[in-house]
């Protein structure tokens, strides 16, 4: 059967049969809209962060993607088949989706929604013909926020690479410059990590337009992941000159000039650079090419004909696969209004304003230690305590920090391991340690024992994750129990706990950690008022 004798079809005896199949896909699409609300609601949360705010064009640019595959693939009825493999799909977005409203974890919605929307592409026009679109589907990751390990993990050693080639473009220009961590000295101004490396925020929307500057690239596949690839070097190295930049204006112009650069040049500028560098690179290689084809050639950027695309729409047909996603969304709808709100489970607990002054031997120096508002925002903490402990006796002190969040599932905790190496501090050595034995628990207790070090300064530190009755040191796994309690009990609470001491040189190691292990075990007894079990 012809395209045209097809559509000749269509319009005449069974045009009110075609229009069921739209109807049904329309009912999948507005269940999804409800069902996947928590995913929305933390996609629209996301877009208002600066480094997401690309998210809402995300969407329309994979749409354009689709269209433009769909050229590729006329209409052909008799291909329409083998959509059981989108069903497939579509149940398990379903039930990811139901893990993540269970757990309160609203990224996890959004995630599962890309497998929802790949699903129905597959139910709509057969797994012969549906396969072809996953460029599209694929793309839509680029409008996710990322989790918040990875998050901050990436974006810090990244923000390390970017102030460190920065601080050499610097010096190359005989600008006298000292970095310290994240924090970049000037000598009459410091940028610190959140300004020296804010134009990071444009790698994710840089690394949407390489995808899909290689996915209409029509070059050699090698081309279209090396374009692929170099959005992230990109952006460091125009964040570096970023940085360049301004540490030579402060150095030749002046302080009052910065405030007006970074303003023109965190906009656009960087962003559109990154864009002209990409299409030089691509430029490049096809000077390279022997049959040396155009850059216009190259691309494929005829929008002609998406209308006519998008109208095949009203062809997709009322297969039992759409009724029965479009039944199976109803019914998530359902069991979500049947499902009762547990809202805020986080449990009864006394304020770290209440813990002891005295644990043991070891007695707290001076009122409780506030942090700097800045710092104090970016822990997101609902409670928290600093203090310094002394020993009489001994001239070193213990550093304790704790902090508690009634719900982590909207970030949570953040690792030492980010926010130490921030602060200008090196990691010199870290392991994870099982110290249950020693602590006589009856339950796992997992830390990180570490050595950082600032210059002459070096110190022990001792941390974990504490959800309920458990201890770890792990990170990753903090987020995988997290999820865990919030499916199976509601909760999402947990705390962080960290104790340093400064390790003289005139003393060994043991020493050091004698201290943490003392004050480690002294603060065991009252921590369950302030940190629940259970």
């Amino acid at each position: 059967m012809s395209a045209s004798d097809f559509q000749t079809q269509m319009r005449g005896g069974v045009a009110a049969f075609l229009n069921w199949g739209v109807f049904w896909l329309l009912v999948a699409i507005i269940g999804a809209g409800v069902f996947f609300a928590d995913g929305i609601n933390a996609l629209l949360e996301a877009w208002q962060l600066p480094e997401y705010s690309h998210g809402p064009l995300i969407p329309v640019l994979s749409a354009f993607l689709f269209l433009k595959q769909l050229t590729l693939y006329p209409i052909n009825p008799d291909v329409y088949r083998n959509r059981w493999p989108g069903v497939a799909l579509v149940t398990l977005s379903l039930v990811m989706a139901a893990l993540g409203i269970m757990a309160g974890i609203g990224d996890i919605v959004a995630y599962a929604l890309i497998l929802w929307v790949g699903g129905v592409l597959l139910i709509s026009w057969g797994w012969d013909t549906g396969k072809h679109f996953w460029p599209g589907v694929v793309h839509l990751v680029y409008m996710l926020p990322l989790p918040g390990v990875i998050y901050y993990k990436t974006t810090t050693y990244l923000q390390f690479v970017s102030s460190e080639l920065g601080v050499w473009f610097l010096r190359m220009f005989d600008v006298p410059v000292f970095l310290d961590g994240n924090i970049i000295d000037l000598g009459i101004l410091k940028l610190h990590v959140a300004e020296a490396c804010s134009g990071l925020r444009y790698m994710f929307p840089i690394m949407s337009f390489s995808y899909i500057f290689a996915t209409l690239y029509k070059g050699p596949n090698w081309h279209k992941v090396f374009l692929l690839l170099a959005a992230v070097p990109i952006a460091i190295f125009m964040n570096s000159v970023r940085i360049a930049v301004a540490g030579i204006i402060v150095q030749y112009y002046g302080v009052e000039w910065l405030d007006g650069f970074t303003h023109f040049f965190e906009g656009w500028v960087i962003f559109l650079a990154c864009i002209l560098i990409l299409f030089g690179l691509a430029w490049l290689m096809l000077f390279l090419h022997p049959e040396r084809p155009t850059l216009v050639d190259a691309l494929d950027l005829d929008t002609s004909g998406l209308g006519t695309q998008l109208a095949r729409l009203q062809f997709v047909q009322p297969s039992k696969a759409l009724i029965t996603v479009s039944a199976l969304m109803l019914a998530g709808v359902l069991a979500l209004q049947a499902v009762p709100d547990r809202g805020s489970l986080a449990p009864e607990r006394d304020s770290f304003t209440l813990f002891p002054r005295n644990l043991g031997e070891w007695r707290q120096e001076g009122p409780r230690q506030m942090l700097a508002p800045g710092v104090e925002a970016s822990l997101g903490a609902d409670d928290y305590h600093q203090v310094t402990l002394l020993k009489a006796g001994d001239p070193h002190s213990v550093g304790l920090f704790m902090a508690w969040y009634d719900d982590q599932s909207n970030g949570g905790v953040h690792s030492p391991e980010i926010c130490l190496p921030g602060a200008g501090w090196e990691i010199a050595w870290l392991e994870r340690s099982d110290i249950t034995e020693a602590m006589n628990s009856d339950t796992p207790f997992k830390i990180n024992r570490a050595i950082i070090q600032k210059g002459e300064t070096r110190m022990m530190v001792y941390y974990w994750f504490q959800q309920k009755e458990r201890r770890i040191a792990w990170d990753f796994a903090a987020k995988f129990w997290l999820m865990v309690d919030g499916i199976t009990s509601g909760r999402t609470d947990g705390a962080l706990i960290r104790l340093t001491t400064v390790m003289d040189p005139r003393e060994g190691d043991a020493v050091a950690e004698a201290r943490l292990r003392e004050v480690l075990q002294e603060m065991q007894a009252p921590l369950g008022r302030f940190i629940p079990e259970s």
